[in-house]
């Protein structure tokens, strides 16, 4: 079983036992980059200059990304040039928040959850229904960041998004942020992959920043 990035996300954010999410909206970016990192490291996807393009159309064999790369490429067809990424992670995020945890459904890892509260409002939860694959991310991430281990790609790139996402009271429970930050920065920006998928990276990431800062400044006018 291949765990994407964006549902290595989604599981750092749900809570083991009440299947609440934490941290919904900078998730939601992080989930949305994550599956056109994923798609971007598979060769389907290319980011360049803040804006992407459907390279290939080839099917991946995997469903939550073969479905956002049908929707990209249908999406992206229409228009005169090629999006940004702001755009489409805009578009995107709360969409591919639902679609990421009804693959972790199907995955088995979470079970979905339907209650009311006060007998009303209804909510859904995901609580965890198979540990093992977030305590294999977790240990993952503690030995490249704490530890000092070399990261693959992968890793790297899901220390990037948690990164630009601010999400590393998720990632790192309890570890404060400035003693992290230094190696959150060397493992984002290192030499651990080809210079494309650097700067599809990098790309991201900015793109990521200015979508949760415009949300921001939204929610705070």
């Amino acid at each position: 079983m291949a765990v994407t990035l964006a549902e290595e996300i989604m599981l750092l954010s749900l809570d083991d036992e009440s299947g609440a999410a934490k941290e919904r909206q900078s998730v939601a970016w992080a989930v949305a980059g994550g599956i056109l990192l994923d798609l971007v490291l598979a060769g389907r996807v290319v980011v360049e200059s803040g804006r992407l393009s459907v390279a290939d159309r080839t099917p991946t064999g995997t469903p939550l990304l073969d479905e956002r790369l049908d929707l990209i490429a249908a999406w992206a067809g229409r228009r005169r040039r090629d999006p940004k990424v702001t755009e489409w992670l805009t578009r995107d995020h709360g969409k591919a928040v639902t679609a990421t945890t009804g693959s972790l459904c199907a995955w088995g890892l979470v079970r979905e959850e339907r209650r009311r509260i006060l007998g009303v409002l209804p909510v859904t939860r995901h609580p965890e229904a198979d540990g093992a694959p977030e305590r294999e991310l977790r240990d993952r991430l503690r030995a490249v960041v704490l530890e000092g281990t070399e990261p693959d790609t992968r890793t790297a790139g899901l220390v990037a998004l948690v990164h630009g996402a601010k999400l590393h009271r998720l990632a790192f429970p309890g570890v404060p942020r400035e003693e992290i930050a230094p190696r959150l920065d060397e493992i984002a920006s290192g030499q651990w992959a080809a210079e494309g998928v650097r700067q599809a990276i990098r790309d991201m990431q900015a793109a990521m920043v200015a979508v949760m800062t415009v949300t921001v400044l939204t929610v705070t006018s």
